[in-house]
């Protein structure tokens, strides 16, 4: 581990807890459904939680290493490596404690295994074998992205098929979910993912110096700045705009933004490091970028789906999930979207968007209730740093085509 590392693991021992939410659902003591500890190492947060078939989550832990991470301007793999191995246990034993759940209780462990960062990943699913191993419990290997997918039928009752939009720091893609391992990717992202986007642009202009956003996370203060920016001062060139299918790009609008960020710090005479006068509406027409970006191919994804059949005409229904759907703007823009074109737009709520144990919990209990991929031994299992979701229909997207309509210039984002 380099120096950087080491420092940063150091700066952070001292008195790091977990954060500990309990749910007051588990007032009594019967258990007559059955459970499952859902365990989350795949990127920088350590989650674990006990959930019940009724979707009761009984107890839940979560370290997060957003601080850290916050000292280093990323994530450095190995450190997040490290503060798992460091927490894991931890966490476990507190989302137990919490729900009064004894690991015999268990009817069985789900653990993420795939996709995300390769030493997370390997922390959580060695330490998931080890349980399981321990106290002969079934094993049930858990996709991130499945997990985010159907965490909104923890929180809502929902039947399949769903239009599914996952948009956070590490993944972007649009899914027709039809049931619990059964999906169709409309599109994706191929590169990075707006999350990862965002928190590149803040970096670029100096966030963490700026006096409103020193302890926000990159995505989290372009958004605080965007609220009282002027979006229009500054306009950005939409990727994408020859192609009619559902994927996404965000490397190319980023290059974009640094470029623009770099001449506005020549005309104010400032060097690199320096808090732009106009970084405020930066942030705004950024934002606005991602978001209208965001919208069109979500517009086509929901045209595709009626024209081929793939949701019902009447009382269809976008779910958005992930931790940029966290953002205010781009969930009221989306918000628009869905009441002009008669969806229902539903999001779990913000805590369960990001990151966290609940939700690989609960796909446990989705996967156990339809008998899929419960496995009586781990021997095998392997974690899978890359794993598309579904079957991809992202070229039939392609053929058929679909001109998305004007959205009267997307001034109605704003509104």
């Amino acid at each position: 581990m380099n120096g950087v590392a080491k420092s940063v693991l150091q700066s952070v021992k001292r008195g790091r807890a977990a954060w500990l939410r309990r749910s007051s659902a588990h007032s009594g003591k019967q258990r007559s459904h059955r459970l499952v500890l859902g365990i989350e190492t795949s990127c920088d947060d350590t989650g674990a939680a006990v959930v019940d078939e009724a979707g009761r989550v009984l107890g839940e832990a979560l370290h997060c290493q957003k601080e850290v991470h916050l000292q280093t301007g990323g994530i450095i793999p190995v450190v997040a490596q490290q503060l798992h191995r460091e927490n894991i246990e931890r966490v476990v034993e507190e989302a137990l404690r919490a729900s009064g759940v004894s690991v015999a209780e268990l009817a069985a462990v789900a653990t993420t295994v795939k996709p995300g960062l390769a030493l997370s990943l390997g922390v959580g699913l060695h330490y998931s074998q080890s349980l399981v191993s321990r106290h002969q419990k079934p094993f049930i290997p858990i996709h991130h992205m499945e997990a985010h997918a159907l965490t909104i039928r923890l929180t809502h009752h929902l039947e399949f098929p769903f239009l599914v939009l996952l948009i956070s720091g590490g993944h972007c893609l649009l899914a027709v979910a039809q049931g619990v391992s059964d999906f169709l990717l409309l599109g994706q992202s191929i590169d990075i993912a707006p999350g990862d986007m965002l928190d590149k642009v803040a970096r670029r202009l100096s966030l963490r110096k700026h006096p409103e956003c020193h302890s926000m996370a990159g995505g989290k203060a372009i958004e605080h700045l965007a609220q009282t920016g002027n979006q229009e001062l500054l306009t950005f060139r939409l990727p994408m705009q020859q192609y009619r299918n559902c994927d996404f790009s965000f490397s190319g609008l980023q290059n974009l933004v640094s470029n623009a960020i770099g001449q506005k710090e020549k005309e104010e005479g400032i060097q690199e490091g320096e808090i732009l006068s106009c970084v405020k509406d930066v942030a705004a027409a950024v934002q606005h970028a991602v978001a209208v970006h965001i919208i069109q191919r979500t517009y086509r994804a929901m045209l595709f789906c009626i024209k081929n059949s793939l949701l019902p005409s009447k009382n269809a229904t976008l779910v958005v999930s992930g931790g940029v759907a966290s953002n205010q703007y781009i969930r009221k823009a989306l918000q628009n979207l869905t009441d002009a074109n008669d969806f229902a737009l539903l999001c779990p709520p913000p805590r369960l968007c990001t990151d966290n144990g609940v939700m690989i919990a609960w796909n446990g209990i989705e996967r156990l209730r339809a008998g899929l991929g419960v496995l009586q031994s781990t021997a095998g299992i392997r974690y899978q740093p890359r794993a598309p979701l579904g079957i991809d229909i992202s070229k039939r997207v392609e053929e058929d085509s679909i001109k998305v309509p004007r959205l009267k210039k997307i001034r109605w984002l704003a509104s």
